[in-house]
């Protein structure tokens, strides 16, 4: 897919309603343009701490609210966008290449990170300028 494509965007996962409890689930193939290879959640945030503040060179990763709230800074290099995840059945996908800042977490949050490849340390961009260079 070509890079203008890949854009951060919120991805709608099923919602099915019960008198007994709500359900919302996600399928690789129906709902994520990747296949997952990791899954991590962030837990237990202090009040005004932020997680993230790097970018990917190769993987792509989507991040579901599934208690709580927080919002996603991202930027593409070009423009910076702020998402703002509420809800436990929609998730933010974030491709390849996109400078992410998870902030503003609620009391008792928990965000689960899906993601396209297995954990490697070299694939991290932390610092904002040459994540700048890299995509321009």
């Amino acid at each position: 897919m070509a890079r203008d494509k890949q854009k951060a965007r919120i991805i709608d996962l099923p919602k099915i309603e019960d008198d007994r409890g709500n359900l919302s689930f996600i399928e690789e193939d129906a709902h994520l343009p990747f296949k997952i290879m990791r899954v991590y959640w962030i837990y237990d945030v202090p009040g005004g701490e932020f997680r993230g503040s790097h970018a990917f060179k190769n993987t792509e990763e989507l991040i579901v609210a599934l208690s709580g709230s927080f919002d996603i800074v991202v930027h593409d290099g070009r423009e910076e966008k702020k998402f703002s995840l509420t809800r436990s059945y929609y998730g933010l996908y974030l491709p390849r290449l996109v400078f992410r800042r998870i902030e503003n977490f609620s009391t008792n949050s928990l965000a689960l990170v899906l993601s396209s490849t297995h954990y490697d340390q070299s694939d991290y961009i932390r610092d904002f300028n040459d994540f700048l260079s890299l995509v321009k």
